[in-house]
């Protein structure tokens, strides 16, 4: 006797059997009980969510002898027939293999040939985005306007590849990716049909890995029945899909966090060394940051036991938001640089290294390791500073440029403020250049001809050379334009910067007008010392 898989052998045979689908079996059984079933269907959604099964079943349905609450019999000869495929009025056809215009051909002269047993002909073409241009214009008339006897559903996971005109004929049902916990109550039902033993824990990872596709999940699972027979717990399914323990996920991120280079490379090359794939190691990585996050956020998170929770807590005591954020970001541009890349495992090595070294943390963890860092050099006496030197870099906070300005009998003098230009027009066309790249066009033209000039250590003023113009200056003073410099900037400096525009034209007609003490430091708005001479 020939084996079948468990996809197949446990595929839904009614509407009520398809899981996580129910805003669309509940449609399509109104329609067959009302007798309105369209001419066209388009089911679209990611693999493994139940469309072909929909497809199946609805076919049976229209032809079936004896419906009852919309839902095939599979008892009548036609339902038999169609289980068994044996029934030429359903045609089932795989684009991604028959997508020329000759097969399309082939479908407009069979539609004309009534029905041998069945009451419709019912046309299932799967993968129907991978039909050339010549075979949708093929089909496009016979979709509009098909005979009575002929019913059509597409199936697809790409619909945006579909021309508009053949979505406009068709009824649209969107498939959702399917929840963990219902792929884990379907894998219940499924191993307990076939007695199997798992633990809870096992059915949790499965349905993590199935990332919301139940024929992912039941190929998991059978993968893990032909390793022998026993219980299947999670270490034999994370040891099948060469995803490494919690264990050591954990200890790799708490020796990151620590900045602790040697001790993460120790647990990375521990990991590599029994043979897990690079890829699922860094999926792993990267998901449970993203847990952790989630913990830190709500409060809550599942699919973990209690000492891994508490774990996690620990982490998450340690950390900010924003440096979860900022490793979750690098580590997902090293899984795109490591797809395309010969030397996976030297790739993931220096990007543990990367997220070790606190020079290349650019949060305020990162900040304060260095200043930590700077601390200790000082108390050994390797290095000597000023007292406000020590100062400035223990708190990069404090403000310590000052405008001193002397009172003289008839005239107020004023020096401007100091300001340092290297660093800022270093990364300024950094800044710049990112915006370009991001696609904000609108701000990096506005920003093309300007320099940047740090006022304070709090604050950098971005100089106009041209004066503001009032169309420039609305697009600079939207909320989400300054929250975007504020970021890139607060990048590249390395520490939290707000900006500042400064018009140069407004700034020389001020120095050219004779005013008054107070209403030049209210328009320079910055801190200002009066020496009385």
């Amino acid at each position: 006797m020939s084996y079948t898989a468990l996809y197949r052998k446990f595929r839904p045979i009614t509407f009520n059997e398809i899981v996580g689908q129910e805003h669309i079996t509940k449609t399509l059984k109104n329609q067959l009980i009302a007798g309105r079933v369209g001419h066209a269907y388009l089911f679209n959604g990611s693999r493994g969510t139940g469309k072909t099964s929909a497809a199946k079943i609805l076919a049976r349905a229209v032809n079936c002898l004896n419906p009852k609450d919309g839902e095939p019999c599979n008892e009548c000869e036609i339902c038999k027939a169609a289980l068994a495929g044996s029934l030429t009025d359903i045609v089932e056809m795989d684009a991604a293999s028959n997508n020329s215009v000759e097969d399309i051909r082939s479908i407009r002269e069979e539609v004309n040939f009534l029905p041998t047993t069945a009451k419709y002909r019912i046309y299932i073409i799967d993968e129907v985005h991978m039909l050339s241009i010549g075979a949708f214009n093929a089909l496009l008339k016979t979709l509009e306007e098909p005979p009575e006897h002929v019913k059509f559903i597409l199936a697809t996971t790409e619909p945006q590849k579909l021309p508009s005109t053949i979505l406009s004929r068709c009824q649209r049902f969107d498939f959702k990716r399917i929840s963990n916990e219902n792929i884990i109550k379907r894998l219940k039902i499924i191993c307990e049909k076939s007695q199997i033993e798992i633990t809870q824990e096992a059915l949790n990872t499965i349905a993590i890995l199935a990332e919301g596709a139940m024929r992912d999940a039941l190929s998991i699972l059978e993968r893990c029945l032909q390793e022998g027979e026993g219980k299947i717990d999670e270490n034999k399914v994370k040891d099948l899909v060469g995803i490494p323990k919690t264990t050591f996920i954990h200890q790799i991120i708490q020796n990151i966090i620590e900045y602790n280079i040697e001790e993460a490379l120790k647990s990375l090359n521990q990991v590599l060394n029994e043979g897990k794939d690079i890829n699922n190691l860094l999926w792993e990585i990267i998901k449970y940051i993203k847990d952790i996050l989630i913990l830190k956020t709500t409060g809550e998170i599942e699919l973990y036991n209690k000492e891994e929770i508490d774990k996690m807590n620990l982490i998450a005591k340690d950390i900010s938001k924003e440096r979860l954020l900022n490793m979750i970001y690098q580590l997902s541009e090293l899984e795109n640089d490591i797809k395309w890349s010969s030397q996976k495992t030297i790739m993931l090595q220096v990007g543990i290294m990367k997220l070790c070294n606190p020079q290349q943390d650019k949060t305020i963890e990162g900040l304060e390791k260095r200043v930590e860092a700077l601390e200790n050099t000082i108390k050994k006496g390797t290095i000597r500073l000023e007292e406000n030197k020590i100062t400035e870099a223990i708190n990069p906070r404090v403000t310590t440029n000052v405008i001193e300005i002397k009172k003289e009998p008839e005239k107020a003098k004023i020096s401007k403020p100091t300001v340092s230009k290297t660093k800022a027009a270093e990364y300024w066309p950094k800044v710049i250049n990112e915006l370009k790249q991001n696609g904000k066009i609108m701000l990096y033209t506005n920003l093309m001809n300007t320099t940047a000039k740090e006022v304070n250590d709090l604050i950098l003023g971005i100089e106009f050379p041209n004066g503001l113009t009032p169309f420039g200056k609305t697009i600079l003073e939207k909320t989400e334009n300054i929250s975007e410099l504020n970021r890139l900037v607060s990048i590249e400096a390395g520490k939290e910067m707000k900006v500042k525009y400064i018009d140069a034209r407004q700034i020389e007609k001020v120095e050219t007008e004779d005013v008054g003490l107070e209403g030049l430091v209210k328009g320079l708005d910055i801190p200002i010392d009066i020496v009385d001479e």
